[in-house]
């Protein structure tokens, strides 16, 4: 009985606590947050501010995720098809993975070779995932085409949020 109700608790408090969602919903990004470092697939640095630098004048969606995420595979699927609904959207995926070796070996087992990816080399908590206060993955974030945020937190790409703020910044 003791441990039915360990678990109860288990499943309860850490699911909560998990995908709680921020109380503020930032529409903007602090200038710490902009000048986190990332790593492209050649193992170059590359700023957030860089990253949105490239696609300013389009909607993106920034996509989080990890090999190792359960969640995120289960997204993965999904998260392709909002990709390919959208083709007028751009997106980057923002790699949690442990060690280089693993976003790489990540890359090639989940065909995303031909995506927009970088790795945190920082690791999980860092200014940026600070700041977006980043506490689950798979999270995805709407950018409008002067690099505000748009859509701060959803945690599936079937989140009908997102589909709307695309819509509604591509008219």
């Amino acid at each position: 009985m003791k441990k039915l109700a360990f678990i109860f608790m288990i499943s309860v408090f850490g699911l909560s606590y998990a995908q709680q969602q921020p109380k503020v919903l930032k529409t903007s990004f602090s200038k710490e947050a902009l000048v986190q470092k990332l790593e492209d697939e050649e193992g170059k640095n590359i700023t957030i501010q860089q990253i949105l630098d490239q696609h300013k004048g389009k909607v993106l969606v920034i996509d989080f995720w990890a090999g190792w995420c359960r969640d995120c595979l289960k997204a993965l699927p999904k998260a392709e098809e909002l990709e390919k609904n959208n083709p007028n959207v751009d997106f980057v995926f923002l790699s949690l993975e442990r060690s280089k070796e693993g976003f790489d070996k990540s890359l090639d087992r989940f065909n995303m070779k031909d995506k927009d990816n970088y790795w945190f080399a920082s690791g999980w908590k860092n200014d940026f995932n600070n700041y977006v206060d980043l506490n689950w993955i798979p999270r995805y974030m709407v950018v409008d085409q002067k690099s505000s945020i748009a859509k701060y937190y959803a945690i599936s790409p079937e989140d009908p949020e997102i589909q709307e703020t695309i819509n509604r910044l591509s008219k």
